[in-house]
């Protein structure tokens, strides 16, 4: 079989047909040369028939694992509905229920709001997902009443013929019938990366895919009876894998969920025992329980709802709904919501050349005959490698490049008898054929000239030569012996170089200059040549590729290796295991790193990375194992889900920061009143006022805004450095307030609420201010329309009633203001001298990592 040598790619970047990208399952595969050359192509076989399949389908015995998807609308339905949050919430507003006022349950509504708008997103994001993900489904081909066909994977039935090739998943376990140098890697399986031969009679099992030949096999366990189908369901669900975010947010919770008792507990305590004593509560006109219980139960529900942070998770949420939705419209599917978050955090882009960097169609350019045979001896170049095409089942780039040059020049194959082939591996980078020609049998290969011959040779010479032109080479070369013996391919004899021209995609510069302006690094990985990989990478302005790395000559031990990966951007001759290493070594030097792929020989690579991205036309192995699955094959979408990603972390963190500023407050008020034995301040509807205009509203403008900042770790840190201060501050505020209106009383009259709701609202108005930086005109607007609000509930007779209000005494609300002016004082000198501290510790750690990778180098040139 023909082989794309500069690339071990394994045929990934064939044109994929309709039925790969979600047709009709009965497309017939009319793939020409499909069954293989003369004696040597798989035997005739029947399939099952259709009344077969029918009674297999009637006794359940198909293969019914889920595809990879969303959740269902009624899990959907229950995550948001069946939270934590909502379970405390429930139990606060039935306490008021029973007390009353319904002013007072008012935050059991925002509850509900919350929940429907989480479910609405959640939906929209559902089907934009199932929608990509149909075309993103892998289309296994079986053989059906002696016709191949496509069907999806969950239509396989128990004792179906399945034919798979090159990049291709085997989804279910069978017996092999036919292999046509079937070599089968399962790694993600046993672990073991070296390439299974495979004869007829072995076993194949799903989770496995193939990396050389062709064959065929009986299915023998399905569905849930096959060897990795639970693995495989697992990790085909819409999956929550690991997510600072997420877990940040849940330990913050759970911190939370632990303070939420002794503190309902003081207050219940203080309100109660206030004076020495307690008296009885009594229904009061309307139905509303009035009393010191009453009064105590109130404000241990103002406390507690203010103090948890309800809006959190359902922003959250929506956050990552929405961020789906909009990489959905530039058809990415996200495999796994984390991908997103992970992707913004990323440092290192790890990208092939060929598909990726360059265009995935490639043109034969020249045949250039080195002269490695007599005028009289053997056939002319172009005469085998039409032979080599033409015995080829399935074409890779290289190979479908060289069949569409002679069928465009109108050269035919020739009719030669095929006795032996050798599939591309990426391990030996190279295939070939053997066949009966008229003057004999002859071994012919096809593969990297500095592979099947000596680096040093005039043709490795010359195909470096090119390949610096950011051309693609391979070498034909005539063999000593048969292409499938142990020894092959023996003495080699070059005869001609053929060279394949590939364009540089014109939007890969600019998503180069995009990632460089953000601080990630881009490397190219690719099994070229590293001449050609260097000629890509100096076109696009890489820097660095004007240095390219042959892999081979790599460092074996593992700190060396990443060591020099982390210097170098351009590596040529990079097979797949090799490629893993590299990933693995860029992790373990704390780099967060992306590894884009199309084929079968990424696979290591992507499920290694953090992050895997794989081109929608590559093989069902490698889109089965990424996160992020580009359907378009455009890398340049790559710097739009970064963006999401970003925009995504980047406000989930502001938002934390006030919510959980409002969080540190409410626990600061409610542990000093409790201690001082005084009514609380506030009654629910006051909190449920405070909340709306100060966090609850501005936070989902702020969810979905703009926003390119660059992630970084310590989410959970980062978070409270800014809310323990500030919510203190403003905690602190609001006692002082407090205390100098109620003049020595114990029990607040309405005038008193409302300077201590003036001052916490125009603390934490001011919080609002420094987390929305940078300040655009819709910020702004936000934040007056907020004062609007405020000034409406407090002068309109309808607001003062509704939130028990009085702003009739000057003096009251002139100390609220001017508390709140010392507070906002206090915590902008805390946030400016924060800030500066960050910055000198960031300036000395990356002095201090720069020293220490200066010494690395200095000891590794001692050496």
């Amino acid at each position: 079989m023909p082989v794309q040598p500069d690339r071990p790619d394994d045929g990934a970047n064939r044109t994929p047909d309709r039925a790969s990208q979600g047709a009709a399952p009965t497309v017939t595969d009319a793939r020409p040369g499909r069954t293989g050359p003369g004696p040597l192509g798989p035997p005739p076989e029947p399939g099952l028939t259709r009344s077969e399949i029918a009674e297999r389908v009637a006794s359940g015995r198909t293969n019914d694992v889920p595809v990879r998807a969303s959740r269902s609308v009624g899990q959907i339905i229950r995550g948001n509905v069946f939270t934590r949050i909502n379970a405390m919430i429930a139990v606060l507003f039935a306490i008021i229920a029973v007390i009353g006022p319904v002013q007072d349950g008012l935050f059991a509504m925002v509850i509900v709001i919350n929940t429907l708008i989480g479910i609405v997103q959640e939906l929209r994001a559902k089907r934009t997902l199932d929608k990509l993900a149909i075309v993103n489904a892998a289309r296994p081909r079986v053989v059906r009443d002696g016709v191949t066909v496509r069907v999806a994977t969950q239509e396989i039935v128990l004792d179906e013929v399945l034919d798979v090739g090159l990049g291709d998943q085997i989804v279910v376990d069978g017996l092999v019938t036919w292999a046509g140098g079937l070599e089968v890697d399962e790694s993600l399986l046993t672990g073991e990366a070296d390439p299974v031969l495979k004869q007829p009679g072995d076993t194949v099992m799903s989770g496995s895919f193939v990396v050389a030949g062709s064959g065929r096999f009986r299915a023998t366990k399905v569905g849930r009876h096959a060897y990795a189908a639970r693995l495989a369901e697992e990790a085909s669900r819409f999956s929550l894998v690991h997510s600072e975010l997420r877990s940040g947010i849940n330990r913050i919770l759970t911190w939370i969920t632990y303070a939420l008792f002794p503190i309902g507990a003081l207050l219940i305590y203080s309100q109660l025992f206030m004076g020495g004593h307690v008296t009885l509560d009594a229904p009061a006109a309307g139905g509303q329980i009035s009393g010191p219980l009453a009064d105590a139960l109130r404000g241990m529900v103002a406390a507690l709802v203010s103090m948890i942070p309800e809006g959190l998770i359902l922003l959250t949420s929506i956050a990552f709904a929405v961020g789906v939705i909009r990489l959905g419209r530039y058809q990415c599917l996200v495999q796994e919501l984390p991908a997103i978050e992970g992707l913004a955090r990323v440092d290192v882009v790890c990208t092939d050349k060929t598909g990726t960097l360059t265009e995935a169609g490639m043109k034969l350019a020249e045949i250039r005959d080195l002269g490695g045979r007599a005028q009289d001896e053997g056939p002319s170049p172009s005469l085998v490698l039409a032979a080599l095409a033409g015995s080829d089942p399935d074409h890779n780039a290289s190979m479908a490049a060289i069949a569409q040059g002679f069928e465009t020049a109108g050269v035919a194959a020739p009719d030669w008898p095929v006795t032996a082939l050798a599939p591309f591996s990426s391990a030996r980078k190279w295939s070939g054929a053997s066949f009966l020609a008229p003057g004999g049998e002859e071994h012919w290969v096809l593969g990297a000239a500095d592979v099947l011959s000596s680096p040093d040779a005039p043709a490795a010479a010359e195909a470096a030569r090119l390949g610096a032109q950011g051309l693609r080479v391979l070498l034909l070369a005539r063999a000593s012996a048969r292409v499938d013996s142990d020894d092959a391919p023996g003495d080699v004899r070059s005869v001609a170089l053929v060279v394949l021209d590939q364009r540089v995609r014109e939007d890969a510069g600019s998503t180069l200059d995009y990632f460089a302006g953000q601080g990630v690094d881009v490397k190219i990985v690719s099994g070229d040549h590293a001449a050609s990989v260097g000629a890509v990478g100096r076109e696009l302005d890489l820097p660095g590729a004007e240095r390219p790395v042959d892999a081979r000559d790599l460092s074996a031990d593992a700190d060396e290796l990443a060591r020099e990966v982390e210097e170098r951007s351009a590596f040529g001759r990079v097979t797949p295991e090799r490629k893993r290493d590299m990933v693995r070594g860029l992790r373990g030097r704390g780099h967060t790193v992306a590894m884009t792929g199309d084929g079968v020989n990424d696979v290591l690579a992507l499920k290694e990375a953090d992050i895997g991205v794989a081109m929608g036309s590559g093989s069902p192995a490698s889109r089965s194992v990424a996160q992020l699955v580009l359907l378009d094959n455009r890398f340049a979408v790559l710097p739009r889900v970064v963006a999401e990603g970003r925009r995504v972390i980047g406000n989930i963190e502001r938002v934390a920061s006030l919510f959980l500023t409002k969080t540190v407050y409410t626990m600061t008020l409610a542990i000093i009143v409790g201690l001082l034995a005084v009514a609380y301040p506030f009654f629910p509807r006051h909190a449920t006022l405070i909340n709306a205009v100060t966090f609850g509203i501005p936070s989902f403008f702020l969810a979905l805004a703009p926003n390119t900042d660059i992630a970084k770790p310590g989410f959970v840190m980062r978070t409270l450095r800014l809310a323990i201060p500030s919510g203190m501050v403003a905690g602190f505020a609001a006692v002082t307030t407090y205390l100098l209106v109620l003049g020595g009383r114990t029990v607040p009259d309405p005038a008193d609420r409302t300077a201590v709701v003036i001052t916490l609202c125009a603390t934490t108005l001011w919080v609002l201010l420094l987390v929305a930086k940078p300040y655009v005109w819709w910020k702004v607007l936000m934040v007056c329309s907020m004062v609007g609000l405020l000034t409406l509930a407090m002068v309109t007779p309808l607001g003062r009633w509704f939130f028990d209000l009085d702003v009739s005494d000057p003096a009251k609300v002139l100390t609220g203001l001017a508390v709140a002016g010392v507070a906002i004082v206090a915590i902008t000198v805390i946030r400016v001298v924060d800030d500066r501290w960050i910055a000198r510790s960031e300036a000395r750690a990356a002095e201090e990592a720069a020293r220490e990778d200066a010494g690395r180098r200095t000891a590794s040139s001692v050496q």
